[in-house]
């Protein structure tokens, strides 16, 4: 390679890491604004049901009512204008890097915006990362087109796009980086690690400038972990490792079972999963939507055992049912939900049976997390950085190693594929959901 082609490989990276910075900090804006939506969503339907409550029979009918409207409007809205927007959009992206499909349309940010507030907001256990990602992905694709960079380049952008979209969801930088490298190119090479990194700079500028800079979870700083806690590590790791094979097979048969109906219109499930939903928020307006607030609570160790078993059964089984309603929205917080009850539930059975070597059990919620997280993604340093940036526990770096390690070997014992494979294997079987 002479001089003159190295000096145009120089600049071409200059400019790719320009436009990088570029589309980060576009994906940061209308991510957060997203986020901002969806906070308002919350409030608005928190204060429906608290106002609909005191009119008992007529309160309960449009609660459900009003869930079943926005769900079903969110699934039209895929169908008609961007059936990519379905889901959380992480497989359609990795089937375009793969060469698999066709980049989406701008048209897919407005239809995942609108859709992923009118979903998550009706009270589905959807996260907001999916729609993020999958709207950042896109930006960054067009702004690359815009830029005239070459079609290398823009599938790079594309995926830098992503993980700005994972950052700017849960304020985590690094695990957005982290994400590109790690799930969605699935190898370490310059040109990526450049984009993916002015990305997710560009874009928690940006959102840190907008929403603050705060972690996600407030956590009370824990002391570092002894090695002598490393078998109760590991058999966290063990037991978040078959909960999450198990809740991979209950994304499935739900999927599988959805696409049995598949000659009723999507809106009228969607409508059906909306009402369910509805029925849900009027008994327990705090079981319903991403679940933020019952990490939240897990994390500080709050609620009666039974509680959290309740919650945790009731959520396990509403996050496959909303993603079966095909409308936007994201798997990962309604993990970090489930991962958390699991690591409050294991902490505090440790506690007692082993109060010399167990920690505070808000400390087993952020081990179980990146676990969960690890078992279902199959993605084990970004569910470490992600959770660890969420909240700012750097302490329990060795305890996360360890049960990461046993949650990342028991699915493969039982030969259950990382979520997104077999998403992406679904829509290419199917041609429909990603």
């Amino acid at each position: 390679m002479d001089s003159t082609d190295v000096e145009e490989q120089e600049s071409g990276l200059v400019m790719l890491a320009v436009v990088s910075l570029a589309a980060g900090a576009v994906t940061g804006s209308v991510g957060t604004l997203f986020r901002f939506s969806l906070e308002q969503g919350d409030r608005w339907r928190d204060a429906f049901i608290a106002w609909a409550h005191p009119r008992h029979v007529l309160g309960f009918v449009l609660v459900v009512l009003a869930a079943s409207a926005a769900t079903t409007l969110a699934a039209w809205l895929v169908r008609r204008f961007s059936p990519e927007a379905s889901g959380s959009g992480i497989p359609h992206v990795e089937s375009v890097l793969n060469g698999a499909q066709k980049p989406a349309t701008i048209l897919l940010v407005p239809v995942k915006f609108i859709g992923g507030v009118l979903a998550i907001g009706a009270g589905l256990a959807l996260g907001r990362e999916g729609p993020t990602v999958q709207m950042g992905a896109s930006i960054s694709h067009l702004l690359g087109t815009f830029c005239r960079r070459n079609a290398g380049d823009c599938l790079v952008l594309l995926a830098a796009g992503a993980g700005a979209g994972l950052a700017t969801a849960f304020n985590a930088p690094i695990a957005g980086a982290v994400f590109v490298l790690e799930e969605l190119v699935r190898r370490f090479e310059t040109r990526t690690a450049v984009a993916a990194l002015g990305a997710s700079a560009g874009a928690i500028a940006m959102a840190r400038l907008m929403h603050g800079d705060a972690p996600d979870f407030r956590f009370d700083p824990q002391p570092f972990v002894g090695f002598g806690t490393l078998p109760i590590h590991l058999l966290l790791g063990i037991v978040t490792g078959l909960l999450g094979v198990a809740y991979c097979h209950a994304i499935r048969s739900t999927l599988d079972l959805s696409d049995r109906l598949g000659r009723v219109p999507v809106e009228v499930r969607a409508a059906a999963i909306g009402g369910v939903v509805g029925v849900l928020a009027w008994l327990a307006p705090s079981m319903a939507g991403g679940g933020d607030s019952i990490t939240q609570r897990m994390l500080s160790d709050t609620g009666a055992l039974s509680g959290i078993v309740l919650v945790f059964a009731v959520r396990f089984v509403l996050g496959p049912l909303s993603y079966a309603a095909a409308t936007p929205g994201g798997l990962f917080a309604p993990l970090l939900v489930l991962g958390a009850q699991t690591g409050v539930v294991f902490g505090r059975a440790c506690v007692h049976w082993f109060p010399g070597m167990a920690a505070h059990p808000g400390g087993f919620a952020v081990v179980a997390m990146a676990a969960f997280f690890t078992a279902v993604v199959r993605a084990p340093v970004t569910g470490i950085v992600l959770v660890t940036e969420m909240t700012g526990s750097f302490t329990l770096l060795l305890p996360m190693l360890t049960a990461c390690f046993s949650a990342m070997v028991v699915p493969i014992v039982f030969g259950c594929e990382p979520i997104y494979d077999s998403l992406g294997k679904r829509a290419g079987q199917s041609g429909r959901r990603t």
